[in-house]
């Protein structure tokens, strides 16, 4: 079946919507610590402005007509600090495929789709974050192309010496 991406029509956003929330049980799921279950109002809404933002967008992957996979970008723009020089990336804020068209080759599509757009819009770099637990997400991501710059590292057992 063909895939084809393409920035996401307002009308479809519900359809992305359905999308997101199985990444988030996933999340609530796997860290169920830090992510709360369920699809609060805040969070449907979220895709919303990520839509009518002029530094963000929402891609759709469409197959056979429905929305099988998404990205939501910001397009970053940081400026040279004392720190570190100034940066410009294309960021993938959240990523995901409809479960039941895993491995069909909607999210490479969507990979493929990000890469000549970022290029598109004079990006050189296209980053992303996720979480350690999703080894699945970070198999792909590495088939993908991407690697890892940076690590984010946390201690739970406080009362270890």
């Amino acid at each position: 079946m063909e895939i084809e991406v393409r920035p996401a029509r307002r009308e479809e956003l519900e359809a992305v919507n359905v999308i997101r929330r199985q990444v988030n049980d996933l999340h609530a799921q796997g860290r169920p610590d830090i992510f709360k279950p369920g699809f609060a109002e805040d969070i449907r809404r979220r895709v919303v402005e990520f839509h009518e933002r002029e530094d963000a967008d929402v891609l759709a992957a469409v197959c056979g007509g429905e929305i099988c996979g998404f990205a939501m970008i910001n397009l970053v723009d940081r400026p040279e600090t004392v720190y570190g020089y100034a940066r410009r990336y294309y960021h993938v804020d959240e990523f995901g495929v409809d479960d039941g068209h895993r491995r069909l080759g909607a999210g490479r599509a969507l990979v493929a789709y990000m890469k000549k757009d970022a290029l598109r819009r004079g990006y050189d770099r296209i980053e992303l974050d996720m979480w350690a637990f999703n080894e699945g997400a970070m198999r792909f991501y590495e088939a993908c192309g991407f690697r890892v710059y940076r690590r984010y590292l946390e201690m739970t057992d406080l009362s270890a010496e």
